[in-house]
């Protein structure tokens, strides 16, 4: 990572309690008012495993840690199931770890690039659930993810292209982490703020987001307030959405 994008990660994690409450379209409206219309926009596939109608717990915003694995070109080996268990753990080891635990900082995004790599889950139950533990608010992919059940049974914040399957070990290597990613046709820079809801994801360049927060906090404002009068005229008892 360059000394520039270390800078950038700081800026936006120091005001990154803007973006709470902002929704993706309201980011979208502020990405349009500062001259960024259709950019930072992921695919339309990429989509929330679970949605929490009640409190939202799947939106979640945070600064962008990015992660880029590529198919292999390791033959696996002719081996005995007692030996596989070894072969798994050290393919893991040395050649498909990402992201790396120990760099995640709280409030980090995991943002993984893994397209058109066969029927990889890049995201299951155990792994997202460390992340979670040391920081992350949850993960995106335009690749797969596995262990839906129990993704959406812990209610841990994952946005993916599609379900999965298989592990790593003897399909897929890590390339790098931390570097510039291109994750559902949106550029994803180390240090950008990501925001993901029912709505799909937004990446915000972080030289922009403090300018993206100020005019989403103008658009959302204003909803808010019309949304809360025609709360009143058709008779739905107000809700956080309106009055927060």
């Amino acid at each position: 990572m360059t000394d520039v994008e270390v800078d950038k990660r700081t800026d936006v994690r120091s005001g990154l309690e803007s973006y709470q409450g902002l929704r993706v379209t309201d980011v979208c409206d502020g990405m349009d008012a500062v001259g960024l219309e259709d950019m930072g926009q992921m695919s339309r596939d990429i989509r929330p495993l679970w949605r929490d109608t009640e409190n939202f717990k799947h939106r979640i915003y945070g600064v962008a840690h990015t992660v880029r694995f590529v198919p292999t070109q390791r033959p696996v080996p002719a081996q005995t199931p007692e030996e596989f268990y070894e072969w798994m753990s050290d393919w893991y080891g040395q050649y498909a770890q990402g992201p790396i635990r120990d760099q995640i900082q709280p409030g980090d995004l995991i943002v993984i690039d893994g397209f058109e790599l066969g029927s990889v889950g890049f995201i299951g139950s155990n792994n997202a659930l460390s992340w979670i533990a040391h920081g992350a608010v949850g993960a995106v992919t335009n690749g797969g993810a596995r262990d839906t059940d129990e993704l959406i049974k812990q209610q841990t914040p994952v946005y993916s292209r599609y379900i999965s399957r298989t592990i790593r070990p003897g399909r897929i290597e890590l390339d790098a982490t931390q570097v510039t990613i291109n994750c559902g046709g949106a550029v994803v820079h180390p240090g950008d703020v990501v925001v993901a809801d029912g709505d799909g994801v937004v990446v915000v360049p972080a030289a922009k987001a403090e300018d993206v927060a100020t005019h989403a906090w103008r658009h959302a404002t204003r909803d808010k307030e019309k949304r809360r009068a025609l709360y009143g005229q058709v008779g739905l008892e107000e809700d956080w959405t309106v009055t927060t």
